[in-house]
């Protein structure tokens, strides 16, 4: 009998093992789409007339507003729902809409198509977050989740290599346009869209593991899940909001009434000052969106929402960690941009060295940085934080020297280290934000952990690096202006340090004071 359950035992883990691969190739086909738009930028803002803020805004705020809108609804639906059929309904979306940026003739078609993707992608983290704590014990979590966060790294850097080698060899063969009239950057779009179409198919003959069996807490399946769904949708979609909040009460709609203008006030404050409507009404209405939720979340499901919201060491996890992607998202999308305007290189060659060093360092230091943070959590519970400062410390002086020096090797040299150090954060974060939730919330903290890397970070890092280099006409400074961000990042992650070891400690007695029966 013993011997039947430890041969049951390794064939789970070689099967979680199998998971999570095909996980990575989903994740790394993610940021393929994500990405390619960075070796792309050029070509792009040239032949659709655009300037460097609405570059920013195409690959930043197009694409991440309604990543993380969608993904709040979509994660309640990953924590009721099929995680295999939902995330397999989002590969298919977000690669077809990622083929169909290729038969863009303007920037709003564009922008378009990237907000499809975004929506298509936003199924991707809650379910794979949600099916890898439930494949993998909490003590190999962090690792599991910075592995299968390695197709940020791995997606990133070849997207950079595919699209370079696309463009340039497409434009070679075809100078005025090949077939159907595209161009390089078109045919580009095309080549990484379609394979997801198949990948999808692999993806949904994958098992859906017994929800919350790792962690001892096992959760019976949630009747009517699409019902969640779409009451989450009510207090998630402008002006659908109005409605949510109608019928939990008067006073819950004059609440939302009043953050709605409160916010509108902002967002037209920011479009006098900067001229650029479009981005601050998508973060408007993604601000709108998630103050809607979170109020609505308080009323329907208050165990949830004191773990997520009412959790300081959980919000400052996600603020922390939100803002080192502020300045990494920018990085990662302007180093191309960069590199083609001071240094006159091809798109072949910095695709090439800058997608090699990145997909090199950022797997590297996500995998290497989950694991230590499994191994610091060992000892101290709030060993994964450490992690994440190294994380937001280290890469500021490589940072600082890359996008200064006059010398294309120097930059070369330096991307894969600081790409690395700072990648080193991912796996502890989101391994963190996982801990200090129960099973069932899974999919719901993840989302939440997204709003901060997609509204702070890529929502916002990509396009004030564009604005500032409009107005100053100096790309390096755009990118250099968003270290400012750094000492509030800092500080937030040193109070989670101190707040985390008492929240998990914790954690099934808040829970069970807000109504949740464990």
């Amino acid at each position: 009998m013993a011997a039947a359950d430890e041969a049951t035992s390794q064939a789970d883990a070689g099967y979680a093992r199998y998971v999570l691969t095909i996980l990575v190739a989903v994740y790394t086909l993610n940021f393929i789409d994500r990405q390619i738009l960075s070796i792309l930028a050029e070509d792009v803002k040239r032949d659709l007339g655009l300037g460097d803020a609405d570059l920013g805004f195409l690959y930043g705020t197009a694409f991440g507003v309604f990543y993380a809108l969608f993904g709040i609804p979509l994660g309640r639906l990953a924590d009721s729902w099929h995680r295999v059929r939902l995330i397999t309904v989002g590969l298919a979306l977000w690669s077809a809409m990622t083929a169909l940026s290729g038969f863009s003739r303007t920037g709003g078609q564009l922008a378009a198509a990237r907000i499809g993707v975004g929506i298509g992608e936003a199924t991707a983290s809650p379910c794979a977050y949600s099916l890898l704590s439930d494949w993998f014990p909490r003590s190999q979590r962090a690792t599991a989740l910075a592995v299968y966060s390695s197709g940020i790294y791995i997606g990133s850097g070849l997207s950079l290599f595919i699209g370079g080698a696309i463009v340039q060899n497409w434009n070679l063969a075809f100078p005025g346009g090949g077939p159907l009239g595209l161009v390089g950057w078109q045919a580009a779009f095309l080549a990484v869209g379609l394979p997801g179409l198949l990948l999808a198919l692999w993806v949904a003959t994958l098992r859906e593991p017994p929800r919350g069996l790792a962690d001892g807490i096992l959760t019976p399946p949630t009747e009517r899940p699409f019902r969640g769904f779409l009451d989450e949708l009510l207090t998630v979609i402008p002006p659908l909001t109005l409605i949510g909040a109608a019928r939990r009460g008067i006073g819950p709609l004059a609440v939302n009434v009043a953050g709605g203008l409160g916010i509108a006030a902002l967002a037209w404050s920011l479009i006098a000052a900067t001229g650029d409507g479009a981005q601050w009404v998508a973060v408007g209405v993604g601000a709108y969106a998630v103050f809607s939720w979170a109020a609505a979340l308080r009323t329907r499901d208050r165990p949830a929402f004191a773990l997520i919201w009412g959790s300081p060491a959980f919000l400052l996890v996600v603020v922390g960690y939100g803002l080192i992607a502020f300045t990494a998202y920018a990085v990662s999308f302007w180093s191309l941009p960069y590199l083609e305007r001071s240094f006159g290189v091809s798109k072949a060659v910095a695709g090439l060295v800058v997608g090699g060093a990145g997909a090199t360092g950022g797997f590297l230091g996500v995998v290497l940085g989950g694991r230590l943070a499994d191994r610091w959590r060992r000892n101290n519970p709030a060993g994964r934080i450490a992690v994440i400062l190294i994380g937001a410390i280290t890469p500021i002086p490589l940072m600082i020297t890359s996008f200064t020096t006059g010398s294309v090797t120097l930059f070369y040299a330096l991307h894969l280290p600081m790409v690395g150090l700072s990648s080193a954060a991912l796996g502890a974060a989101a391994a963190a934000t996982q801990d200090l939730v129960l099973p069932r919330m899974r999919g719901a903290a993840t989302a939440t952990f997204f709003i901060g890397t997609t509204l702070i970070g890529l929502a916002l890092g990509p396009y004030m690096a564009g604005r500032v280099s409009a107005w100053s006409g100096d790309l390096a400074t755009g990118v250099l202006s968003l270290l400012l961000v750094a000492p509030l990042s800092i500080a937030a992650l040193v109070l989670a340090y101190r707040l985390v070891p008492r929240a998990e400690a914790t954690l099934r007695d808040r829970a069970r004071a807000a109504g949740e029966p464990v």
